[in-house]
């Protein structure tokens, strides 16, 4: 079985209102992940802003830009400078009036590899995405890199099953989540700590059930709510990364921001599937169910 490892790299950190002031901490923590040996850099979920889904404002829209865009060409120029992959969340202009949360992906010779547009949209208190988001069309088709096939997904995303699996299905060598999530300030610390927990579980069982390493990137800090029907979001941080077997390769601080690099043995998963065989055993031709909202 042929060795080859891969050199990650996670950015998790804070924002304020100043587009300027988060795109410059990102670009620079993306140069210190790269000083650290990073091949492979993933940033947050919608990292240039606020996290804005806290409210139904349509003046919020001047937010989004295209892709290809002002913030893909700086980021790949970075990329293509750094030699590195880099997984960046924009929020996207599609056409006027159509909007997705995209993750995109810049390759280490500047190109745009691809892009996904998050399917799964919540709407929920203080995450109204749906106001916003149009769901993705592109469905979970991995991107492929030089660095190999990247099953990238959104936040909410990481919450089902189907959507890991249908990228694995599809020869994804990891799956990452850029992610912003976080308390309701007002919960007790129990009921947050069971958030978190199951935030961690969930991702960590993707790795187990497709035999795949997986790449959580969070944010941190306290965000107001601008319509004060709310004490805001606290994220809680605590980025990860995992291998093919859920076991915990890095984790990120709940507090703090933090730039990190560690190594993921991408040989691992062969050796993994050749013992969990997931895939062989699956009973497809009892799954049709599935294909239903619910069974009634």
């Amino acid at each position: 079985m042929s060795e080859r490892r891969i050199q990650v790299g996670i950015v998790q950190h804070s924002n304020c209102a100043n587009l300027a002031d988060n795109f410059d901490k990102t670009c620079n923590e993306i140069r210190n992940a790269a000083a650290q040996g990073a091949q492979l850099i993933v940033l947050q979920e919608l990292h240039r802003s606020l996290y804005f889904c806290q409210t139904e404002d349509t003046e919020l829209f001047e937010l989004a830009e295209t892709i290809p865009g002002p913030s893909t060409d700086t980021l790949g120029a970075l990329a293509k400078q750094l030699n590195v992959v880099i997984v960046a969340s924009l929020f996207e202009k599609r056409a006027t009036g159509l909007y997705h949360n995209t993750a995109v992906v810049l390759d280490s010779d500047g190109s745009i590899a691809g892009k996904y547009r998050k399917m799964h949209i919540p709407d929920d208190p203080g995450f109204y995405e749906k106001f916003y988001f149009t769901p993705g069309d592109m469905g979970f088709t991995p991107i492929q890199t030089s660095l190999g096939k990247l099953g990238v997904l959104v936040c909410w995303d990481q919450w089902f099953p189907e959507g890991a699996r249908l990228m694995a299905m599809a020869g994804a060598e990891l799956l990452i989540y850029p992610t912003a999530i976080g308390w309701d300030p007002r919960d007790d610390k129990a009921e947050q700590i069971r958030q978190r927990d199951a935030w961690i579980i969930a991702q960590r069982a993707h790795a187990v059930s497709n035999g795949v390493p997986v790449i959580s990137v969070n944010r941190v800090g306290h965000e107001s709510d601008p319509s004060n029907q709310s004490e805001g979001i606290l994220f809680w941080g605590n980025s990860f990364v995992t291998g093919p077997q859920g076991e915990m390769l890095l984790h990120a601080s709940e507090t703090q921001e933090q730039t990190a690099v560690v190594e993921i043995d991408m040989a691992r998963s062969e050796s993994v599937r050749r013992i969990w065989p997931y895939l062989r055993d699956r009973r497809i031709d009892h799954y049709q169910d599935l294909c239903k909202i619910y069974r009634d």
